[in-house]
């Protein structure tokens, strides 16, 4: 070649150097070879795309898997590949030495190879000269082991009938590699075909729901449980004439028919086919016998697999309800995931009941138990509740009536084993669609947690009782409250906190957090709270916690439609506005029940938790305190709280008010230096910046107001203006300020 001229082509210079390319992808199990390429592995001189069953039969067993460990190697090292090959013929004798270099890459989303090299023939001996150019024997035991070993962990490892038929089509024994396989089944007195592999689509068609008596070789094997091997079409014919036009168009040579057995039974047949003539000597029908038997062992286990998961689905779909018809102005979500391990169904279970009344019951609720009798007494209860809430009871009423029913099936029974003795906790919440008035009873369940318009989030205590089933005269008291508009109500089971080591403080955190940040529409929010606990089904990407699901999981969120809120999202039907700068909650305070004041302090702090002043916020919580108290000391009515927050943050009014039924006005008093009581209007006086004393038409109304935009310069209390509006006792009328 002269200066200046243009260099050849590279396949050209390969071509002269005696060197091919070749290319394999495991992810399709096809090798495409050039010209060379071809010549070297003693095929006609072309290119050609070839199976992997197709190359593997061309090289020494132990050459093929040392290759896959190279490309391992070389993959996860960043280098090239380098191997020696011994390329044999259809008889299994060495025809010649070659050596390979390639280079290989990982696709992590397809979970495959890619593997270019060149091969080139070397002149370097093969060991033990006479033995080169024989058949292939040295190594055959070892290279057989190995094969078994990768072809039992890779049955072993298979979920599924699909993927059983899968890694079978992807065996490639060593020195004799089918191109074609099925496998037969049996359903009554007919042959069926499970799946097939190296077959166009349609060429199943004549085998299937083919009669057993029938003169066909797997009908035979089924009959029979007794191998038969063909080692060419003249043996088929001979052996089997009237069934022998079936197979005569696939062009085969030699066909191992293998009984599939399992524990005595045959339950089908294994057909391996192959494009030249196997002599299936003992080593290579006692390598089929094996694969056959791991392969019925593993199509086994998988149909084992797919029968609990469709006992598991029929059980979920009868046990837990659809939704029902769409609730005008509101929209409803749930989700159930079973414990990670056993049946996958357990005792937790959700639903949503049509009352007489015309309002609707949402009910949660979790049957002690992982088991199948978990989810029998879970569907006999769930049961029970609906026959219950059909009737038109009032919530208590329902749990008080399904607490004596789970106990008179679990406890009732003298002899009962102490093991088999369950329990249930419940949740039941009785919806108004109109008014969004929420009237909850609760045995032992966690509480209700509401997510207000502005992406605020409260756990709202609720009265409780016992869990259903352990006492049948337990009372359940009722929680009323209101669901506003743009709000959401979640409901949930315990496994939605706990699961992954939490306990209900840091699990409600981490729910919280979920809550606050979401901003999809009501089926994403149930999606995201869900996939925070166990993460994606996939084991491949599974979640932080997807190994630690202790327990069920069933959620409910009730969303009263509103002013939407979110980025461009909304869980009514209107488009998204802005989030409206408004939270309000409401809560009781009976007077047999002084120990919910307490919880009305944690909950004005929940709901003023991003106040600019902290200082504003304990005033806030000590006058709540004080006029509480005084509702209880000093009245026989029970105290109705109201507390809102309205405005920008910085600049936003805070409004508390108490109400009760006693028509008695308080009035300040100026108490002695030792007394105990009589400061509560004084207090109110000092801190708020506004308040005052409303009658109503039964009652008053104590309320106070703080402003965000002054406590946040450090003022504080008001500067007495704030007994407008008819504040305590101007007329000095009323009993004296007990607080």
């Amino acid at each position: 070649m002269r200066t200046g001229e243009a260099l050849p082509a590279v396949g050209e210079v390969l071509a002269a150097l005696a060197t091919g390319l070749w290319h394999w992808n495991t992810a399709t199990g096809l090798v495409t070879v050039d010209a060379e390429a071809a010549r070297l592995l003693g095929l006609p001189a072309e290119q050609a795309t070839l199976s992997q069953a197709q190359v593997r039969s061309r090289l020494h067993p132990v050459d093929w898997n040392e290759i896959s460990g190279v490309i391992q190697l070389a993959v996860a090292e960043g280098t090239l590949g380098e191997a020696r090959v011994r390329i044999m013929d259809e008889r299994g004798r060495v025809v010649r030495v070659g050596r390979s270099r390639f280079h290989a890459s990982f696709d992590r989303e397809k979970r495959s190879y890619e593997v270019t090299g060149s091969l080139q023939e070397v002149t370097e001996p093969t060991p033990g000269t006479p033995a080169g150019r024989t058949a292939v024997t040295g190594d055959w035991r070892r290279s057989r082991e190995a094969f078994l070993l990768d072809a039992g962990r890779a049955l072993a490892e298979a979920r599924s009938t699909a993927e059983v038929l899968r890694v079978a089509a992807g065996l490639s024994m060593p020195g004799f590699s089918p191109d074609g396989l099925a496998v037969f089944g049996v359903t009554g007195d007919r042959l069926t075909i499970i799946g097939h592999h190296g077959h166009q689509p349609g060429d199943e068609g004549p085998f299937t729901h083919m009669a057993l008596d029938t003169d066909y070789p797997a009908a035979e094997v089924v009959r029979t449980g007794r191998a038969v091997y063909l080692s060419s079409p003249e043996k088929y014919k001979e052996r089997y004439p009237v069934t022998w036009p079936l197979a005569a168009h696939f062009n085969r040579q030699s066909w191992a028919f293998l009984p599939l057995t399992v524990a005595g039974r045959t339950m089908g047949a294994w057909m391996a086919a192959f494009t030249y003539p196997v002599a299936f000597t003992p080593d290579e029908r006692s390598v089929l016998t094996t694969v056959a038997r791991m392969l019925a062992q593993a199509l086994s286990r998988a149909e084992a697999a797919e029968s609990a998961r469709e006992l598991t689905d029929g059980l979920q779909r009868s046990m837990l309800p659809q939704l029902g018809p769409e609730i005008p102005g509101m929209s409803v979500a749930a989700r159930y995931v079973p414990t990670g391990g056993g049946l996958q169904v357990g005792g937790d279970w959700y639903d949503m009941i049509p009352l007489p009344n015309g309002r609707f019951a949402l009910v949660i609720g979790d049957v002690q138990g992982h088991d199948v009798r978990a989810a029998g007494l879970m569907g006999q209860l769930r049961i029970a509740l609906r026959a219950y809430a059909s009737e038109g009871h009032r919530p208590d009423a329902v749990l008080s009536r399904a607490s004596r029913f789970l106990h008179g099936m679990t406890f009732g029974s003298l002899d009962e084993d102490p093991s088999e003795l369950r329990f249930a906790t419940c949740l039941y919440v009785e919806v108004d669609p109109t008014t969004g008035l929420l009237d909850i009873a609760r045995a032992g369940h966690p509480d209700p947690a509401i997510r207000m318009t502005d992406g605020t989030v409260l756990a709202r205590p609720t009265a409780g009782g016992l869990p259903l089933g352990i006492d049948p005269d337990a009372d359940y008291p009722t929680t009323r409250i209101t669901l506003e508009p743009g709000e959401t109500m979640l409901i949930c089971t315990d496994g939605l906190i706990e699961t992954g080591g939490h306990d209900l403080e840091t699990g409600w955190k981490r729910i919280r957090a979920i809550l606050e940040e979401h901003d999809g529409d009501l089926e994403a929010l149930a999606d995201a709270l869900v996939q925070a606990v166990h993460g994606p089904s996939s084991h491949h990407t599974t979640g932080p916690l997807a190994d630690r699901r202790e327990d069920d999981i069933a959620v409910l969120l009730l969303y009263r439609e509103g002013e939407s809120w979110g980025r461009g999202s909304s869980y009514g039907q209107g488009t998204a506005t802005v989030r409206p700068a408004i939270r309000r909650t409401m809560m009781s305070v009976a007077q047999a029940e002084p120990e919910r004041v307490a919880v009305a302090r944690q909950h004005l702090r929940e709901l003023l938790h991003d106040w600019a002043s902290e200082d504003q916020v304990d005033s806030a919580v000590l006058l709540l305190s004080e006029t509480l108290t005084n509702v209880l000391v000093h009245t026989d009515a029970d105290a109705l709280l109201l507390a809102e927050v309205r405005g920008e943050p910085g600049d936003r009014r805070m409004r508390v008010e108490v109400t009760d039924t006693s028509d008695d006005l308080p009035h300040k008093r100026r108490p002695g230096e030792l007394a105990s009581s009589g400061r509560g209007l004084m207090l109110i006086e000092l801190l708020a910046q506004a308040w005052g004393v409303d009658p109503r038409g039964e009652g008053k109304s104590i309320w106070f107001e703080l402003y965000e935009s002054e406590g946040a310069d450090g003022s504080g209390g008001a500067d007495g203006a704030g007994e407008a509006d008819g504040a305590g006792g101007a007329d000095g009328s009323g009993p004296s300020d007990g607080s």
